[in-house]
C-alpha cells in the first residue's frame, strides 16, 4: 500500500480512471553508489543501464498496477520500494497510441 498523506488525499480524486502509476520515490536508505555495478545476473553495467538503488540522484521510479483506492490508501501490486520509502510523486500512465 502507498499512504499518501491526508493534506494531499484530495490529490487522488478519480485515480482509480488509471491502471497504472507511476511512482517516483526517494532511495533514503540507500548508502554510496558506483557508477559501474554487477546485476543479479552478473552482467556489469553502468549505473544508469540497471535498476539498483545505489544511485547519484538517489531517485526511484516504478510503475505498478493500481487495485484499488480508500481515502489515502492506495492499494497496489509491483511496487518496488522497501516499506516507509518517502514517495515523491504520483503520476497515471497514460498510454500514446
Amino acid at each position: 500500500t502507498i499512504e499518501v498523506r491526508e493534506e494531499y488525499a484530495d490529490a487522488l480524486f478519480r485515480i482509480e480512471k488509471y491502471n497504472e502509476l507511476n511512482i517516483l520515490f526517494y532511495f533514503d536508505r540507500s548508502e554510496d553508489y558506483e557508477l559501474r555495478t554487477v546485476t543479479r545476473s552478473g552482467e556489469v553495467r553502468g549505473v544508469f543501464a540497471c535498476c539498483t538503488p545505489r544511485r547519484p540522484s538517489m531517485i526511484g521510479l516504478t510503475t505498478v498496477k493500481l487495485l484499488g483506492v480508500d481515502g489515502n490508501i492506495l492499494t497496489v501490486t509491483g511496487l518496488d520500494a522497501l516499506n516507509n520509502t518517502p514517495v515523491l510523486d504520483i503520476k497515471p500512465v497514460i498510454s500514446r497510441l
